[in-house]
């Protein structure tokens, strides 16, 4: 057995001359990017094929580009890309399979294929777009109107950016006089750290949203590269639900990033978001400039109708007091004759009328008279009848005790006096 054995070196030259067929040489391989390190100039870095659905690990193997050729890579692959040759970047690479007695196994990469990553970026921007399309969040800041003259705007930018600069300088010297007031919110606007940053600002920008009309996110220049920090999901939503509308300025005419779909509004330069907010305190400014012509015109139109009124006025003022006089003259001698004419046909009927009424009340009222005087007359004789006088004349006499009259004998007592009355003159007694 033991002359049958290898060593291991035998071993791994053997395997090497195995891999060493056409088959594993200059093949073009797809896989993920993991581990990526530079180191020497030669960049080492682990190729991984994972699950679609689970995420598991498939397949995985070391890879390595040399110094000689990764110095051209790089440059080539950022050019093309946008961004650097790093970990989590799906790649197409041409590979050849190397066994090293010591290190093992590894792929050679030769070449990469930058349209495929490109492929890969736009496919990561779709699925950021259709989750916040699912989410319905998509739309949130697009659809967000700005107030008519937006004068007060929140900027996140970096401090000391040429965009910055730019955007300020050509704000506040804009002709029209508009008074704008803006504040920095600072952000990295480049590099991992872009979107926390980005996303720190916007929550302080919320925490007053009341003191400011927008939002500006602006960067000026720089490279393409710097521009994948902006495709992230996280910052995309942020925006997209932020409570102010907000501008992105953060490329150029060619560039787009994920967020320039979220934004109320996209715009190609810090230069031109300026431009825009100072085109709209200009309509505002016309808009009033027009109003305020429009109302001058109508005014002066009024003012001169009035003046060539109050001149004919003056004209016709001397004579028409007399004209008034002569009219109203006019008007009462027709009253007059109008009086005068019901007169005769109303007044005098009534007055006749009137006599004839006035006859008969007389009339009338001597009969009711007589009436009247008759029955008192028997109502006088009657009282007459019946008055005490009356009856004591007839032979009665009234008797009192102190002066009321008395009616039964048992209620006088012995030894009093009674007054006994006639019908002529008056008996004091006393009782026995």
């Amino acid at each position: 057995m033991d002359e049958q054995s290898l060593t291991l070196l035998q071993l791994n030259q053997r395997i090497a001359a195995l891999m060493t067929v056409p088959d594993t040489q200059n093949v073009w391989v797809t896989a993920e990017l993991s581990d990526v390190s530079a180191r020497g100039g030669h960049c080492y870095m682990e190729l991984l094929q994972k699950h679609p659905e689970t995420g598991a690990t498939l397949a995985k193997a070391r890879g390595v580009i040399w110094a000689n050729v990764y110095s051209r890579l790089s440059v080539e692959f950022q050019c093309a890309t946008g961004q650097r040759f790093k970990s989590g970047l799906k790649v197409m690479v041409r590979a050849s399979a190397s066994m090293h007695p010591v290190y093992g196994m590894s792929l050679v990469i030769t070449a990469i294929d930058p349209e495929y990553t490109m492929g890969d970026l736009l496919r990561r921007r779709r699925e950021i777009l259709d989750r916040l399309q699912r989410e319905g969040i998509l739309e949130m800041n697009r659809q967000l109107d700005w107030c008519e003259v937006p004068l007060r705007i929140a900027v996140i930018s970096a401090r000391g950016a040429a965009g910055y600069g730019d955007f300020i300088n050509q704000l506040y010297t804009n002709t029209s006089r508009l008074n704008f007031k803006t504040q920095l919110f600072e952000a990295v606007m480049q590099g991992d750290r872009t979107p926390s940053t980005i996303i720190a600002a916007l929550n302080q920008i919320a925490s007053q949203q009341e003191e400011w009309d927008g939002v500006v996110i602006i960067r000026g220049g720089g490279a393409t590269s710097d521009l994948v920090a902006f495709e992230d999901y996280d910052l995309a939503a942020n925006i997209a639900q932020f409570p102010l509308p907000i501008i992105v300025g953060i490329g150029h005419e060619r560039d787009t990033t994920v967020l320039d779909y979220v934004a109320n509004m996209r715009v190609k330069t810090p230069t031109a978001a300026a431009e825009w907010l100072i085109e709209q305190g200009d309509k505002a400014l016309n808009w009033l400039r027009s109003t305020g012509a429009e109302i001058l015109q109508i005014v002066s139109d009024r003012i001169a109708g009035n003046k060539e009124q109050l001149s004919r006025y003056e004209t016709l003022l001397p004579t028409l007091p007399l004209m008034a006089v002569e009219r109203e003259q006019s008007r009462l001698r027709g009253d007059m004759m109008s009086l005068a004419q019901i007169s005769t046909r109303r007044i005098v009927p009534e007055l006749s009328r009137l006599g004839h009424v006035a006859s008969a009340i007389a009339s009338a009222s001597d009969v009711i008279i007589r009436r009247r005087s008759d029955r008192l007359d028997s109502i006088q004789a009657m009282l007459n009848a019946l008055s005490p006088e009356a009856i004591l004349r007839r032979g009665y006499s009234i008797t009192r005790v102190n002066g009321k009259a008395v009616t039964d004998a048992s209620q006088i007592l012995a030894g009093t006096l009674i007054e006994t009355t006639l019908a002529n003159g008056t008996i004091i007694s006393e009782t026995k």
